[in-house]
C-alpha cells in the first residue's frame, strides 16, 4: 500500500481563535529550538506554526515555516489522528539545521504521545514473505 504524503490546506490551522484553543486548552512541551502545543480535537490532525519577528527577517522565518511544513508532510501517517499542533519556533532555531529540527519535532512529538509505534524490521520482513 502507498502511502499519500500531501499536505493539504485543510490540513492547517487558519484562525486566531484555533491558535488561542491550542494555547490555552492544550498541553505544550518545549524543547532547544522549538515549542510543540498539542490540544485533542475531532477530525483530521491539523498543524499551525508560529513565527515571530524576532526570530530573523520574512525570508528566515519562512524558510523555517517550509522545513516544519516538510517535517509534517513526510512524517504525517505516523501522527495519531485527532490533533491540533502548534510549532512555534524559539530563537536558537535560526542555527538549527533541517535534520535538528526534524529530529526536534521528532522527539517532542514522541514525547507527547501522538507518535504512533513504528513497526518492527521482522515483522514486515514477515509480510513480505508471506507474499
Amino acid at each position: 500500500m502507498r502511502i499519500r504524503l500531501k499536505f493539504p490546506r485543510s490540513r492547517r490551522l487558519h484562525l486566531a481563535s484555533e491558535f488561542k484553543a491550542v494555547r490555552t486548552a492544550g498541553k505544550s512541551w518545549t524543547g532547544k529550538y522549538l515549542v510543540l502545543a498539542i490540544l485533542a480535537e475531532a477530525g483530521p490532525t491539523r498543524i499551525g506554526i508560529i513565527t515571530t519577528r524576532r526570530i530573523g527577517s520574512a525570508a528566515v522565518r519562512s524558510k523555517l515555516r517550509r522545513k516544519i511544513r516538510e517535517v509534517f508532510r513526510l512524517n504525517q501517517h505516523r501522527i495519531l489522528g485527532g490533533f491540533w499542533l502548534i510549532t512555534i519556533f524559539r530563537a536558537s532555531s535560526v542555527e538549527a539545521s533541517s535534520l535538528e529540527l526534524e529530529r526536534e519535532w521528532l522527539r517532542l512529538a514522541e514525547r507527547a504521545s501522538i507518535l504512533a509505534p513504528i513497526p518492527n524490521d521482522s515483522d514486515t520482513q514477515d509480510i513480505t514473505e508471506a507474499l
